[in-house]
């Protein structure tokens, strides 16, 4: 029997199973003696083998999960100082999520479907979607069937899914120290230098399923150049086979990069994203564009030149000077009555101010303007220049947050008011929920649109939503 088993910690735990233990770490079954309930009790204990790195990690998997909630997470429910005859230390409690992990499914014989794959894939990929989209994003780092639960079966779903044991969580991928951590066979390429990304989460995913599929654990498998060959033990239909040869792939520019773009391809039925449709590249510059792209890669960079001067900026122009004129005047008067009237005449020439600037602004950027967008393999950066420098404060999102790419044609709608108004064609691409629009003031025809959203297409491997 373990030597703190039937121990009452916090005042109010008593220990009842040990569910795990390694180096210095111990995971215990409790009963809150408070309310009668069974949570989880994790303990970093000082020893011979006390590790800095390991008290970080614990520190870090209480703070995060302070930070979380969702229904298929363990929610943080307690964490104090520990004295034990096993040595001193700390305690983090959990809730208790009554249900085996697949590990344990798996060494029962249980064998997974294909739709029962499909399910499973689902819900990790909205547990991920939820997780990555945090700020600044969490990164689990150590997905594995060990670590992801799943209860009985109920209908035609085979369990609910849980995801747990964050203590090799990370909340940031730049800069700092980084440690190592991860289970070999789960980890992808870019784990074993210390550098993590949400896609480095899909890796660990794919390679769960694999197992399921395969009922054969990752690091037995045969490799070729860091490829995990599965393909000759699983039944699977070539598109799902496509799909966890791209979550498991060793470069991470080739992997999906977002676990929304991994989801879409599953619930459409793309096999990779390299296989869209939209991305077979036959499209070229229109004619006559004079739109500039760059495109390596390490890069893909577009920038749309000024729109230049039309007729349409005539009356524009009138109207600015005539406004501004107007608002001069009654400058002048406030100046020269500081009077009752004269802060009447100042409010009002301040409070219509920005009309005249908003005018004179949008002559400006028409005649002067011009639209940046790059891309490169770590962030996504949107701005509108004058003369090379950034006059507005722009948008910017790490690349993994990129999800959709939308090009609308022209077309015509309602507004608000029940008028029929024209809708110029436009691109959005979305990273997370930072809308990037080209092409909505007009300045480029749906040709030159076409072609750029393919060209973003291909280089994202994200598919084009008509």
């Amino acid at each position: 029997m373990d030597a703190l088993v039937d121990q009452v910690l916090g005042d109010r735990y008593r220990l009842t199973t040990l569910l795990g233990k390694q180096t210095g770490r111990r995971t215990y079954l409790a009963q809150d003696q408070g309310t009668g309930q069974q949570v989880v009790i994790k303990l970093l204990l000082f020893g011979p083998d006390f590790n800095w790195d390991d008290l970080k990690l614990f520190e870090r998997e209480a703070e995060v999960l302070k930070s979380l909630d969702h229904p298929a997470i363990p929610r943080y429910l307690d964490y104090f100082d520990i004295e034990t005859e096993l040595g001193k230390g700390f305690g983090l409690v959990q809730t208790y999520i009554p249900a085996p992990s697949l590990q344990e499914w798996l060494n029962q014989g249980r064998h997974f479907s294909e739709e029962d794959l499909h399910r499973i894939a689902r819900d990790l990929l909205d547990i991920l979607i939820y997780l990555h989209g945090r700020f600044p994003p969490v990164i689990h780092r150590d997905i594995k069937p060990s670590n992801i639960l799943l209860g009985d079966r109920s209908g035609h779903s085979p369990g609910s899914i849980y995801l747990v044991d964050f203590g090799s969580v990370q909340t940031s991928h730049q800069g700092g120290t980084r440690t190592i951590v991860g289970t070999y066979g789960y980890m992808p390429p870019e784990q074993f230098g210390g550098h993590t990304v949400p896609a480095s989460d899909l890796y660990g995913l794919g390679a769960t399923l694999i197992y399921l599929a395969s009922g054969r654990s990752p690091d037995s498998l045969p490799q070729k150049q860091m490829r995990r060959l599965f393909q000759g033990y699983v039944s699977l239909r070539p598109s799902m086979v496509h799909w966890l040869e791209t979550l498991t792939d060793p470069a991470l520019e080739q992997r999906f990069s977002s676990a929304s773009q991994a989801l879409h391809a599953l619930t459409s039925g793309l096999s990779t994203p390299k296989t869209a449709p939209q991305t077979t590249g036959k499209l070229t510059r229109p004619l006559g564009s004079t739109v500039q792209l760059r495109e390596t890669p390490e890069v893909l960079e577009i920038l749309i030149p000024p729109h230049g001067f039309h007729l349409g900026l005539i009356p524009i122009g009138f109207f600015a000077i005539a406004w501004n004129s107007f608002l001069v005047m009654w400058y002048s008067i406030a100046i020269a009555s500081w009077s009752e009237f004269g802060w009447f005449a100042a409010l009002f020439a301040s409070g219509h101010l920005a009309v005249g600037l908003g005018l004179i602004w949008f002559i400006l950027f028409t005649l002067f303007g011009q639209v940046r967008l790059r891309i490169t393999k770590t962030d996504i950066r949107f701005r509108r220049e004058m003369f090379g420098f950034p006059c507005s404060r722009g948008i910017q999102a790490p690349r993994y947050a990129i999800g959709q790419l939308e090009f609308n044609r022209q077309s015509r709608r309602k507004d608000s008011d029940g008028d029929i108004v024209q809708v110029n064609p436009h691109i959005i691409l979305w990273a997370g929920t930072k809308k990037i629009e080209l092409g909505e003031n007009g300045r480029l025809k749906e040709p030159e649109l076409e072609w750029l959203a393919e060209r973003l297409s291909g280089w994202l491997k994200v598919q084009i939503k008509k």
